[in-house]
């Protein structure tokens, strides 16, 4: 019997079984590191994927080996059709899971738990009202933080991502810690990265040592507990001792974790990305529309991926990144 090809393992033998689909290029926010202030221009809307063919490549993926789906944005619940994308992909043998700003989540917590979702990730860089409308160009931070304690409190697993930068919120890193100490969720410090328009300067970035050297300074070094990270995590996870939840930090820039990457991106208007710092895409919504089989295109974005971060193997060559070759965060999906 000939076995089967493995098309979803790259030159490198990491095998990608983690999907992230964005489902709209569109949000209710306008945060700076991942919109340019003067907007953005929207792939039209014929050529924005259905729900028909995103559950279609999202088969093919799971049929190639993909056990783990996330839906991502812009914002995946404004979609009109998102509560129908859910139900679609809830019959796939996958764990479902979606990252969102958390403006609206109230409305689908019962579409949630039916599409058997435990974890969401949620975004909120401020704890500070005015710092937070500064950086979502939006009033939505009361709504978000009581969307964040309604979902803890339906008992989904919270994981509240923050983008740290220099001179706006790198002064609230123990405040977010704190927010462990009583609620079970995992906050995640990510370090700034650079996308098309939004003006990322090496010198605005939070790095993984400057955090733990602040977390350092604030805990007692015995109270401050490494916990064991997963072999494909993106996070250097660490826990304060007696705290109900636990803290993260995501390093892509000066401490990347490639060598366990298992992910893989579908852009809304269904291109894949075979990293998130990647200016080159792979069109499946083309070969899709006309009929075509889109296993070979899959496996060429595989194997053609670099070893780490898109060929940019050292922060010298990271700090000569041109982001106007890359998407703005917006239309790649979080």
């Amino acid at each position: 019997m000939t076995k089967k090809k493995d098309i979803l393992t790259d030159t490198f033998g990491r095998k990608h079984n983690y999907l992230r689909i964005s489902l709209t290029e569109r949000c209710n926010l306008r945060c700076t590191y991942c919109m340019p202030a003067e907007g953005i221009q929207l792939s039209p809307k014929e050529h924005i994927m259905t729900y028909e063919e995103i559950y279609t490549i999202a088969k093919k993926f799971v049929d190639l080996g993909v056990t783990k789906i996330r839906l991502t944005g812009g914002e995946p619940l404004i979609r009109k059709d998102a509560s129908l994308i859910l139900e679609k992909l809830a019959s796939l043998p996958v764990q479902l899971t979606l990252t969102t700003n958390g403006v609206i989540v109230d409305k689908f917590v019962d579409q949630f738990k039916k599409c058997g979702i435990k974890t969401l990730n949620v975004s909120l860089d401020s704890l500070d009202a005015q710092k937070n409308k500064d950086i979502t160009r939006r009033s939505y931070f009361d709504k978000v933080y009581q969307n964040i304690l309604l979902l803890v409190q339906e008992g989904f697993k919270v994981k509240v991502n923050c983008v740290l930068m220099k001179g706006f919120n790198a002064d609230e890193i123990i405040n977010f810690i704190n927010l462990t100490k009583d609620k079970p969720i995992q906050v995640r410090f990510i370090e700034f990265m650079p996308f098309d328009g939004n003006r990322w300067n090496m010198d605005k970035m939070v790095s993984l040592q400057e955090i733990l050297a602040e977390v350092d300074s604030n805990f007692e070094k015995n109270d401050i507990l490494k916990l064991e990270d997963a072999p494909n995590d993106t996070t250097k996870s660490y826990k304060i001792k007696g705290y109900q939840g636990t803290f993260a930090i995501i390093s892509s820039v000066t401490n990347p974790f490639c060598d366990g990457c298992n992910r893989i991106r579908l852009t809304a208007n269904g291109h894949i990305k075979n990293c998130l710092f990647s200016s080159k895409e792979s069109d499946l919504l083309t070969p899709l529309r006309q009929g075509k089989s889109i296993s070979s295109i899959i496996e060429k974005a595989i194997q053609a991926k670099f070893k780490v971060r898109s060929g940019m193997d050292t922060i010298d060559k990271f700090k000569q990144i041109d982001e106007h070759n890359n998407r703005s965060m917006i239309t790649i999906g979080g």
